[in-house]
């Protein structure tokens, strides 16, 4: 749609042209070169271009001059713009160089109810916390999660995680990671499970959609429920795909795998998030956790379907 800024330089294009006698090349009237000038003061590249082509076209012969008048412009305006940027990203860098030990973290809260199949067959109601920091050169994530049911005095689910990652970067794409991983949930077998791991992650799509690999050597510690404690090396593979398939839509997928001698762990979760306003949003997701010998008395797979509302902050 042409502003009235535009559409006033067409119709003063057309009258100075109207009032000049036809010619092969018409000579560029002051009054418009004034105006060519004027717009130049501007940094409206589609502006300035509307200008021009009236005036190419209005005063035919001067494509030359006009098209040069135009590239200088768009040069100005594009070496302008890369020194906002970069006095903007300065800005920012020296904001995170400056910020105290409790500024500038993000994060968000969830809230909802879960239903459970596997080694326990109820509904209940589940919750977590993800904060995250970015650095220069690195960053900080830290996420808890908890699903807990209590029916008749008697706890029927209670499952807990809780997990911080430290991320380096090495490049734009690849980084290097460290992670600490504690969980636990006695109805799957065991009282406590930590695990650590090191290695190297990748950013391999990094606007819309986005994945994220990551992959290293881990070591993983195992309390069962009778009391008994499994130490092993294992190796971790994981990956974190998001996708905005539409607006205010988006798919989320997450795997891991611990894989070791005896008793490897493997979790995906598949989510749906549907945005409700700027900072909230409604989520429903399905994870599957399969563990290939789990403790006497524990099936190996464990599914649970979340329904959740997301509230970023």
């Amino acid at each position: 749609m042409m502003t009235f800024s535009k559409l006033a330089a067409a119709l003063l294009l057309a009258g100075t042209a109207l009032a000049l006698p036809s010619a092969a090349q018409a000579e560029i009237p002051a009054s418009v070169r004034a105006m060519i000038e004027k717009a130049e003061e501007s940094d409206d590249v589609e502006a300035m271009q509307v200008l021009i082509d009236l005036a190419d076209e209005t005063f035919p012969g001067n494509a030359d001059e006009l098209n040069a008048i135009m590239s200088r412009f768009r040069e100005r305006v594009a070496i302008k713009t890369a020194a906002a940027q970069a006095a903007e990203a300065e800005a920012e860098q020296e904001a995170i160089r400056n910020a105290g030990i409790l500024q500038n973290w993000s994060g968000k809260g969830e809230f909802g109810a879960f239903r459970s199949t596997g080694n326990s067959s109820n509904t209940g109601v589940t919750a977590g916390i993800e904060l995250g920091r970015q650095e220069l050169g690195w960053q900080q994530n830290f996420k808890f999660l908890a699903d807990f049911q209590r029916s008749n005095g008697v706890t029927t689910r209670e499952q807990f995680l809780a997990a911080y990652q430290a991320d380096v970067d090495i490049n734009d794409r690849l980084f290097a990671y460290g992670l600490g991983q504690w969980e636990r949930d006695r109805f799957q077998g065991f009282s406590a499970r930590v695990s650590a791991s090191g290695g190297l992650g990748y950013r391999v799509l990094t606007e819309n959609p986005t994945l994220t690999v990551q992959a290293g050597p881990a070591y993983r510690v195992t309390r069962s429920t009778t009391g008994e404690v499994s130490r092993n090396i294992a190796g971790l593979a994981a990956l974190d795909f998001d996708w905005e398939f539409a607006e205010s839509l988006k798919l989320t997928q997450d795997a891991s795998a611990f894989i070791q001698s005896g008793n490897s762990t493997y979790t995906s979760t598949t989510g749906l998030q549907a945005s409700l306003s700027d900072n909230l949003s409604a989520r429903i997701s399905y994870a599957v956790e399969h563990d290939t010998n789990p403790p006497l008395g524990a099936v190996q797979t464990d599914t649970l379907s979340r329904i959740t509302l997301i509230y970023d902050f």
